[in-house]
């Protein structure tokens, strides 16, 4: 603050003397001098006390190493069992396409010698299920409360989660289960699913009381948050964007199961995730009913693929050299075994339903072990009907 007055000052004092230029010449060059050198002396005086003026330090930010655990319920593959109480005939016929609402409800279970009561929001959601001409009951989004005491239940550290309820029978519910842990054997980028029994109870006995097979799905952000990477929701990400190992895997493990309902640029059935904003996205899939494994009475392949049947299969990657399908062929025929244990080590599967699904991943691995079969199925395809986008029921 001095520096600044004493060069005001000194700048108008030099302005006084050269107004008045009848002073003495020999005078007036000494105050110039004079006054010079107080202007320089000033200036080095302010850079000296930049120069010794410590500088600020800033404070780090904490950076929290903490992993992101899930919490148990998708760590074990027992049948979990619960109770859900509301008023279900209203929460049931809820089903707009347009908008739907949350109904209270109350879900039960039990914790070792006590049973845990816990309020949580419900509400219908889905496409094709959620319509009420094609599923007597639709699936739908659990949402706990936020005060909900779930520390130390199977339902600890969760929030939202699909639950998908039976559109025929039960019988379906447990085969697309099943198709769930074959993605989780072939891919670590996969949706966490267990199978659970829900006995649904009306509050206000509008509705027959009943107790159904049902699959708890894995929240897509628990999902990202797991794997440490984000969700992609923006459409229009082309096949050839995305990881191609992953990708190739994917679309080989939808074609093992004849499902050809989901589409990449549409995010139909699928979610994408990335690491961070250079890297590439990942593709998951899910809801696989209307696959040719599950085999469900009322699913039918997309209209523009003109297949008669859903266990009719088609892959539908975009088109490569068969050689880049070799990492993806070796990891099935490693996993070979475990795959068919999923449904022949399955008690809650019909006998006759096993031997075809044998059958049919029989097919499969004939195919991809069969270099002729593999190049026709493969890579033809590709070619003629690459360009047909399934769109899904949301467009």
């Amino acid at each position: 603050m001095f520096t600044i007055v004493f060069t005001i000052i000194s700048l108008e004092m030099k302005k006084f003397v050269l107004q008045h230029a009848v002073l003495n010449r020999k005078l007036l060059m000494q105050l110039l001098w004079f006054f010079s050198a107080l202007l320089f002396f000033s200036f080095q005086l302010q850079a000296q006390k930049k120069v010794i003026k410590p500088p600020k330090i800033k404070k780090e930010k904490k950076v929290t190493t903490t992993p992101y655990v899930p919490g148990p319920l998708f760590n074990t593959e027992e049948v979990l069992q619960f109770k859900l109480t509301g008023r279900l005939r209203e929460l049931f016929n809820d089903r707009a396409i347009d908008r739907v609402s949350y109904h209270q409800m109350l879900m039960q279970f039990k914790k070792k010698d006590s049973v845990v009561v816990v309020p949580l929001t419900v509400k219908a959601r889905g496409h094709f299920r959620r319509r009420q001409e094609n599923c007597s009951m639709p699936p739908l989004l659990l949402n706990f409360d936020k005060v909900a005491r779930l520390k130390s239940t199977e339902f600890e550290k969760q929030d939202k989660l699909k639950l998908v309820t039976p559109c025929k029978n039960d019988d379906y519910v447990i085969r697309e289960y099943l198709v769930y842990k074959i993605y989780n054997l072939l891919s670590p980028y996969s949706f966490k699913a267990r199978l659970v029994q829900v006995d649904f109870e009306d509050s206000v006995q509008k509705r027959k009381n009943e107790t159904h097979y049902c699959i708890l799905i894995e929240d897509e952000g628990r999902l990202a948050k797991r794997k440490g990477m984000f969700l992609w929701d923006k459409k229009m990400v082309f096949m050839e964007n995305l990881h191609h190992d992953e990708f190739i895997k994917m679309a080989v493990f939808q074609y093992l199961i004849g499902n050809t309902d989901w589409s990449v640029p549409y995010l139909h059935n699928i979610k994408l995730l990335y690491k961070d904003s250079s890297a590439i996205p990942i593709a998951v899939p899910y809801d696989f009913d209307h696959s040719g494994i599950v085999n469900a009475s009322y699913a039918n392949p997309p209209e523009q693929l003109g297949l008669p049947s859903v266990r009719n299969r088609l892959y539908r990657g975009y088109c490569q050299d068969k050689s880049e399908f070799a990492a993806t062929i070796a990891l099935f025929n490693k996993l070979k075994d475990d795959i068919y244990k999923l449904y022949t080590s399955c008690t809650l599967l019909d006998a006759k339903y096993i031997k075809s699904t044998v059958k049919y991943l029989d097919e499969f691995y004939k195919v991809i072990n069969t270099p002729r079969e593999t190049d026709r199925e493969f890579t033809d395809p590709c070619r003629k009907k690459n360009n047909i986008v399934i769109k899904g029921y949301d467009e």
